[in-house]
C-alpha cells in the first residue's frame, strides 16, 4: 500500500497523525533536556575539578605529568578555587586560546539554560569557556573552570541523536498501538455501517436488511439509530407506493368492468325517457346526467391510469380535419344548450405529429370549454383556431365562458383538480398537458377572467423534418 493510499484511510491519518504529535511533543520536550544534560555535564566537569584539587591541597607535592594528567581526566584546563574569601590556581595548564564565554551556573535559569543549550548547539568549532560554579562537600566558596567547548557540544549531539532514536522508537509503537486500536474501535463500525448501507441499497424492500444498531460508542449509536429512522421510511415508503400501484390497477380494472355496466344502465335510461309516466319524465333527466357523469368519470381514470401514454407516432396531417371532428362531436353533446363553434383553421395547415394524441388533447379542452359554459346556464362561444410561424405552430382553444378562479389557476394541470367545475374529476388538462410535452411542446393557459379563456397549444416546428414515420 503507497502512502497515498494508507493516508486517504481514517486509520492511516491516525497512523501519521501520531508519529507526527508524538515527535513534536518529543520536540518540545528536547530542549528542556538537552540544556538539563548540559548543565549535568558542566557539573560534572565541576566535581571533577574539585576532586583533582584536593590532591593539591593535601599538601603533598605533585609534579606538572600528574598534574596535567588530572586535568585531562577532569576535562579542564585549570581551576581556581575560592576559599577563605582568597582566589587560589589549585592546578593550571596551558591554554589554547582566549576565554569567549563565561557562564555562572550558580545564577542560570531555565530560559537562560535552554538559550545556552542551543547556542552551544549551533556554534561548531573549538573555543574555550570559563564555568563557575558551587563547590561540593563544603569544599570552598567558588570554583571556576576554563575547558574547551567542543567535548560538550559532541557530548550533547549523541545525546540527542540518542534522545531522536528513542522518540522514533515510542512514536511508531505508539501509533501502531493507536492504529490498531482505531481500526477496532472506529473503523471496523464505520465499514459495518457502510456494509449495512449497501446490503440494504441491493433490496430495500427487504425488512430483514434493515440495520440493527448495535454500536456501544455514542456517536456511532446515534448515526445508526438515524440510519435505522431513514430506512424504516424509505421501506414504509417503498411498500406504500406498491400498494398505491396495486391500487391504481385494481381501480383501473374496476372502472372497465363499471364503464361496461354504465353503458348498459345508459341505453336503459335513455329508453325511460320514451316513458309515458310523469314520475319517471322527471327523474329520468337527472338519472341520465347522473350516469353520464359516472361514465365521464370512469373513462377519465382509464384514461391517466396508464403506466404512461405512448411515444406520439409522428406523421403529417391537415390539422383542420382533426378540429372538425373535434369541434362536430362536442356541437352534438351541446345539444339544445345555446353554445356556438367556430374554427379558423386554414385547410393548408399540415401539422406533423400524431393525430390520435392531437385529438384527444384538443378534445379535452373544447370539452372542458364546454361544460364551462353550460355550468354557467348562459349562452357562449367556443373558437378554435391555429396559426404557424417559422419556429412552431399555436393552437388556441378560446371559449366566453366564466373564466377559471385563482385558486383553480394554481393546480390547473394537476391530475384530479377539478379546476373549481362542479363534477369534473381534473383529468382533462392533465392529460392534454401531457400529450402536449409527448411531442416537445407546452399548453399555456394565455388568458383567464370574466371575458373567457384561452388555452394555447405550442409545438415546435423542429420536429417538422424527415420522413413521415
Amino acid at each position: 500500500m503507497t502512502f497515498r493510499a494508507l493516508f486517504n484511510t481514517l486509520s492511516g491519518r491516525f497512523l501519521v497523525l501520531t508519529i507526527v504529535f508524538v515527535m513534536l511533543a518529543e520536540v518540545l520536550i528536547f530542549v528542556p533536556s538537552v540544556a538539563r544534560f548540559r548543565q549535568d555535564y558542566l557539573q560534572n566537569r565541576l566535581e571533577r575539578a574539585q576532586i583533582a584539587s584536593l590532591v593539591l591541597l593535601s599538601g603533598d607535592m605533585v609534579d606538572e605529568k600528574i598534574q596535567a594528567e588530572l586535568l585531562e581526566n577532569a576535562g579542564v584546563y585549570n581551576v581556581v578555587l575560592l576559599r577563605d574569601e582568597a582566589r587560589e590556581l589549585a592546578l593550571s595548564s596551558p591554554v589554547p586560546g582566549a576565554v569567549a564565554a563565561t557562564f555562572d551556573l550558580r545564577e542560570a535559569g531555565a530560559l537562560q539554560l535552554m538559550r545556552d543549550a542551543i547556542h552551544r548547539l549551533l556554534t561548531p568549532g573549538d573555543e574555550v569557556i570559563r564555568v563557575i560554579g558551587e563547590p561540593v562537600r563544603m569544599g570552598g566558596l567558588q570554583i571556576e573552570v576554563t575547558m574547551p567547548a567542543a567535548p560538550l557540544r559532541a557530548a550533547m549531539i549523541d545525546y540527542g541523536r540518542r534522545i531522536f532514536l528513542l522518540s522514533l522508537v515510542i512514536s511508531v509503537i505508539t501509533a501502531a498501538f493507536l492504529f490498531v486500536a482505531v481500526r477496532s474501535l472506529m473503523v471496523r463500525p464505520i465499514k459495518r455501517v457502510v456494509r449495512e448501507m449497501i446490503s440494504y441499497c441491493e433490496a430495500p424492500e427487504d425488512a430483514r436488511r434493515i440495520i440493527r444498531p448495535a454500536s456501544r460508542v455514542r456517536e456511532l449509536r446515534e448515526a445508526e439509530e438515524a440510519l435505522l429512522a431513514l430506512e424504516t421510511q424509505v421501506s414504509g415508503a417503498l411498500k406504500q407506493k406498491e400498494r398505491l400501484a396495486q391500487l391504481g390497477g385494481a381501480v383501473a380494472r374496476i372502472s372497465h368492468d363499471l364503464r361496461n355496466i354504465l353503458t348498459t344502465a345508459q341505453l336503459f335510461a335513455d329508453r325511460m325517457e320514451m316513458s309515458n309516466d310523469p314520475t319517471v319524465k322527471r327523474a329520468a333527466p337527472k338519472l341520465i346526467a347522473s350516469i353520464n357523469r359516472a361514465v365521464n368519470l370512469t373513462e377519465s381514470a382509464l384514461s391517466f391510469g396508464r403506466a404512461e401514454e405512448p411515444a406520439p407516432r409522428l406523421t403529417r396531417f391537415p390539422l383542420a380535419e382533426v378540429v372538425g371532428d373535434v369541434v362536430e362531436g362536442e356541437r352534438l353533446a351541446a345539444g339544445e344548450h345555446d353554445i356556438s363553434f367556430a374554427e379558423d383553421v386554414p385547410a393548408s395547415l399540415v401539422l406533423r405529429g400524431d393525430p390520435e394524441q392531437i385529438d384527444r388533447a384538443l378534445r379535452n379542452l373544447v370539452r372542458n370549454a364546454r361544460q364551462a359554459i353550460v355550468a354557467s346556464g348562459r349562452p357562449g362561444e367556443i373558437a378554435v383556431m391555429a396559426t404557424e410561424t417559422p419556429e412552431e405552430w399555436v393552437i388556441t382553444v378560446a371559449d366566453t365562458g366564466p373564466g377559471l378562479p385563482p385558486r383553480a389557476q394554481e393546480t390547473l394541470f394537476e391530475p384530479f383538480s377539478s379546476g373549481g367545475r362542479k363534477g369534473g374529476t381534473g383529468l382533462g388538462l392533465a392529460i392534454a398537458a401531457e400529450l402536449v410535452r409527448g411531442h416537445g411542446g407546452r399548453l399555456v393557459l394565455a388568458e383567464t377572467g370574466e371575458g373567457g379563456t384561452r388555452f394555447e397549444i405550442h409545438l415546435p416546428r423542429g420536429l417538422d423534418i424527415g420522413e413521415d414515420g
